[in-house]
């Protein structure tokens, strides 16, 4: 059960994107790395390609971050928040919000 999954909301902590709130698109769980919308756009040039029917050009894409670089975003006190675990009474393991111990994942 990794800490941040896809569709949460996250906070970048360090680098050019410091601040920036965004919805996590992928986790690449094999490189530590999350690709996170709006967040380390970078600028792609390609080469048009008849066969796959894609035009030429500049294209902005997101590119991943490390996932030690983001934080999720707890929406109780609007701030970066850290992940802990729980299990519950039916035995079930859920995520938790560190500051207050709510359950991110019901």
């Amino acid at each position: 059960m990794s800490k941040i999954r896809k569709g949460d909301q996250v906070v970048v902590l360090t680098g050019r994107d410091k601040g920036k709130r965004g919805t996590v698109l992928k986790v690449l769980p094999d490189f530590a790395r999350a690709v996170v919308e709006g967040v380390n756009r970078v600028k792609k040039h390609t080469k048009p390609n008849p066969m796959k029917n894609t035009t030429g050009g500049i294209v902005e894409k997101e590119m991943s971050i490390d996932l030690s670089n983001i934080a999720i975003f707890n929406p109780a006190t609007s701030k970066a928040d850290r992940v802990g675990y729980k299990t519950l009474d039916d035995k079930r393991k859920v995520r938790v919000f560190r500051s207050n111990g709510e359950v991110i994942d019901a």
